[in-house]
């Protein structure tokens, strides 16, 4: 039977809801939803809010021992594509030359009314 390590990042804060950070399963690491929540960038524009869901996401890779290039598969989250521009240039400079898969959806809104963002992701270990 395949191993499966559900596991949070102390770095990240808390998580106060039923979920962890990420699961890892055989060569595949699978990062929750994430979103600027609880930091300076929640009552940012998207493009703050993108930068800060990067940022986490750098922080678990990191401890995972791999980096962006490493990137598979990232489902995103908004709630209007009226700041796409801005948006596509915070993915277009953590991507670089690794481009993965990629779904973007537009949802009526977050959990949380100032969040415009959500991004998950999957990454080869």
């Amino acid at each position: 039977m395949s191993k499966v390590v559900r596991k949070n990042y102390p770095q990240l804060g808390e998580v106060k809801a039923p979920y962890v950070h990420a699961v890892k399963h055989n060569n595949t690491l699978y990062i929750s939803g994430l979103t600027a929540f609880g930091t300076p960038a929640q009552q940012s524009g998207i493009a703050d809010q993108a930068e800060e869901i990067f940022s986490q996401i750098a922080k678990i890779v990191t401890a995972e021992g791999t980096d962006f290039s490493a990137l598979i598969k990232v489902t995103i989250f908004i709630t209007s594509f009226a700041a796409i521009d801005e948006l596509r240039a915070v993915l277009y400079r953590y991507y670089g030359d690794h481009l993965p898969a990629s779904s973007l959806v537009e949802v009526s809104r977050l959990f949380s009314p100032d969040l415009k963002i959500e991004i998950e992701a999957l990454f080869a270990l």
